[in-house]
């Protein structure tokens, strides 16, 4: 592997460190496959108490275009079984309402319920028709009978809706009268894009989570990543991965990124290259921590990736930190990798 520096010699020892896994491109005949491909995600987090006889409508923007929409149900921090009575797809008018005849509903294994074990998730079958790329995408779930801890993300910076009863089949916004800002149990949306699509996964802390954006503007770091893809670039699809608050190494405000990888990255379908940036807060968490640990631990990360992702190339960045802001130990030399 070679590993490109933006900045050698010796710089601050509060960094951000960004690593690209890109692998090289598929052989000619697998790339006419017309592949699911993630075109939204946020990482599942740990989200308190549930809430029985509850609704929830969602606001996500998707980035890549595609058809035979799929949803991903998460229950990776319930102890217990949850169960979805019922789950629904449209496109946003204005806040809670939807675009007349837009709302359809969503089957898994070709039933309008499903439960969800403890610590699994699910995905919901394919929904014919087709999604443009950033669409302001509603999915309105029910969740009967649930109680335990909830699985979710907590800082979402979209407004979304939560109701009591079961609502998720109503185009109208009346029975929504509750904003919330998080996004409960619902952690990915995948779609079926042109051939030779694929995505990338920003993985992060809070500068990829969103944090000081501006709610319901859309402006996170993987948002404007987002926009940027152009016509004729293979990777399309953008998932925020981004808890705020995580470390790299250590459970904290969230699981280490070393715990989630599997679950934030490697388990979407259509992921091509990795952007990581993280590290200051491990640094910051004054554990003890040193910049052997991080580089060892980013070195794991890039080892568990290049596996199934396939032959790849990657760089890192090295980023000052104001020390006014984030005062820490000097001295942390980044040189030349393996």
């Amino acid at each position: 592997m070679t590993r490109r520096l933006t900045r050698a010699g010796v710089l601050t020892a509060a960094v951000l460190a960004a690593v690209i896994l890109q692998p090289s491109p598929a052989p000619a005949q697998a790339a006419r496959q017309r592949d699911d491909v993630v075109t939204w995600a946020a990482s599942a987090d740990r989200m308190g108490e549930a809430n029985a006889d509850r609704s929830y409508r969602l606001v996500v923007r998707t980035s890549v275009a595609g058809t035979d929409l799929r949803i991903r149900l998460s229950n990776a921090f319930g102890d217990r079984p949850v169960s979805f009575g019922s789950a629904y797809a449209g496109l946003q008018a204005e806040g809670a309402a939807l675009v007349r005849g837009s709302n359809r509903r969503l089957t898994f294994g070709g039933a309008r319920s499903v439960t969800v074990p403890a610590g699994k998730s699910v995905l919901s079958n394919p929904l014919p028709g087709r999604l443009s790329a950033g669409s302001d995408l509603v999915v309105s779930i029910r969740t009967p009978d649930a109680a335990g801890p909830a699985t979710g993300h907590g800082m979402a910076m979209q407004t979304s809706y939560a109701a009591k009863g079961d609502h998720t089949a109503e185009a109208g916004a009346e029975a929504w009268t509750d904003t919330i800002g998080s996004w409960f149990y619902l952690d990915a949306v995948s779609v079926r894009p042109q051939a030779d699509t694929g995505a990338v996964v920003a993985l992060g802390d809070s500068i990829t989570d969103g944090w000081q954006s501006t709610t319901d503007l859309n402006g996170r770091l993987p948002d404007y990543l987002a926009r940027l893809q152009k016509a004729g670039t293979p990777v399309k699809g953008v998932a925020n991965e981004g808890i705020s608050g995580d470390q790299v190494l250590a459970d904290g405000a969230g699981q280490s990124t070393l715990n989630r990888l599997y679950r934030d990255v490697l388990s979407h379908p259509g992921v091509r290259t990795v952007f990581l940036f993280e590290g200051v807060n491990d640094l910051k968490a004054h554990t003890g921590v040193t910049a052997q640990d991080l580089i060892a631990g980013y070195r794991q990360i890039a080892d568990r990736a290049l596996l199934p992702l396939g032959p790849a190339r990657d760089g890192a960045m090295v980023r000052r930190r104001d020390p006014a802001v984030h005062p820490t130990r000097r001295g942390l030399a980044l040189g030349p990798g393996r």
